[in-house]
């Protein structure tokens, strides 16, 4: 397993990434991602079973993972550059003109990683569970993640999916909601409340875990747990708490910075918030 310390600093590095890619083109989503961070750099860095190298768009014999709510794509970029899909550097050419770097992860220019267009919300989990049958079909053992926001539960094709899921005995795969708690309009309360997700989850025949998602060491535990629950008989949802904007003081505790860019005081001020641990592209 992964040190601790190698953990946290490569969190803050993904953290100055997000930032810097963000401002660079006054343009993107710094909230959510600052708040998936910990998830996606644990997953990655200590959970997946992938290759890098040898990455393919079947991913067999890898475990898979998609990412739905896809504008919070800035985080799942850096992470990615800094597990060796592509060069780090790139991540400076985000959201720019001829780019593969899109604004929402796309697949036409190849990236390596991204398996699936994503960002029209909704989506993502009947993608991976189709992913997870595929597997289930060709005796392919490994799994499935695929995350989603909690605005994204107001979608209907959520819970078709999640029914389906159950109904086909799709054990191999872990779904990972981010409860922020926070939309583009506002909080989710006040633009459709989401009521008892647990008690839903599981009235929908889903195994459902509950995780801090901004403490690396719970992610990880976490996710080792939902592990061990693959392949007996029942889909796995893990519900994860975060804080949107996390690290960086003035972007917690408000929608506001759903997808808005940072000028130049508040790049620094986040900078200084995060120092350098690896190294800026």
């Amino acid at each position: 397993m992964t040190e601790l310390s190698i953990l946290k600093d490569l969190t803050t590095q993904i953290r100055r990434d997000i930032v810097r890619m963000v401002f660079g083109v006054q343009s993107g989503h710094p909230g959510g991602s600052l708040g998936c961070t910990e998830f996606l750099t644990v997953l990655y860095k200590d959970i997946l079973r992938h290759d890098p190298e040898n990455w393919s768009m079947d991913g067999v014999g890898q475990d898979l993972f998609f990412l739905s709510n896809g504008h919070i794509s800035p985080v799942w970029y850096s992470v990615l550059a800094r597990h060796g899909y592509f060069p780090v550097q790139e991540l400076g050419t985000f959201r720019k003109l001829n780019s593969r770097l899109q604004g929402h992860p796309a697949t036409h220019d190849h990236l390596p990683g991204v398996r699936v267009a994503s960002g029209s919300l909704g989506q993502g989990l009947s993608v991976a569970i189709g992913a997870a049958q595929s597997k289930k079909l060709n005796n392919d053992d490994s799994l499935v993640y695929v995350l989603m926001g909690d605005g994204e539960m107001q979608e209907g094709q959520v819970w078709e999916a999640a029914m389906y899921a159950a109904a086909k005995k799709v054990d191999n795969i872990i779904a990972t909601v981010d409860l922020n708690g926070q939309q583009i309009d506002g909080a989710t309360n006040d633009v459709l409340p989401l009521g008892d997700v647990k008690s839903k989850w599981e009235a929908f025949g889903w195994q459902v875990l509950e995780m801090e998602g901004n403490d690396i060491e719970n992610v990880r535990a976490t996710l080792l747990k939902a592990r061990t629950l693959t392949g007996l008989g029942q889909p796995t949802l893990i519900l994860m708490k975060t804080m949107m904007g996390n690290g960086v003081d003035f972007m917690m505790h408000s929608h506001k910075w759903h997808g808005i860019a940072p000028n130049d005081e508040q790049l620094q001020k986040a900078l200084d918030q995060n120092p350098v641990t690896i190294g800026d592209y």
